[in-house]
């Protein structure tokens, strides 16, 4: 994965650790999707900012000069991604997943 440009860089980041957030349950038809299918609509937390890279979707469809995106790490309560159905693991289990800020909608 590449860094971003320091000269493109956006703005802060929009989100800090311990933000509350949903990802984006949005299905395109086209692209290269970068946020897993099964974590689409979850809600979680962010515990860690890795900072800016070039967008991953734009890179994967051959777009000279990306755009510079924000990267997150997520944490998502077991219970939360595979439901009450599925016998939860003890000790607190969570899952994490690394997700750009497009895809990420913070919650109030």
């Amino acid at each position: 994965m590449a860094r971003a440009d320091p000269t493109a860089i956006p703005p802060r980041p929009r989100l800090g650790d311990g933000t509350r957030v949903r990802v984006s349950a949005r299905f395109p038809e086209t692209g290269h999707i970068r946020a897993p299918f099964y974590l689409r609509g979850k809600e979680g937390r962010i515990v860690r900012y890795f900072g800016v890279f070039q967008d991953p979707t734009a890179l994967a469809t051959g777009t000279a000069d990306p755009p510079a995106c924000h990267l997150y790490q997520v944490v998502f309560d077991f219970a939360e991604v595979w439901g009450d159905g599925t016998a939860e693991p003890t000790g607190g289990t969570s899952i994490a997943a690394d997700i750009y800020d497009s895809w990420l909608e913070p919650l109030s």
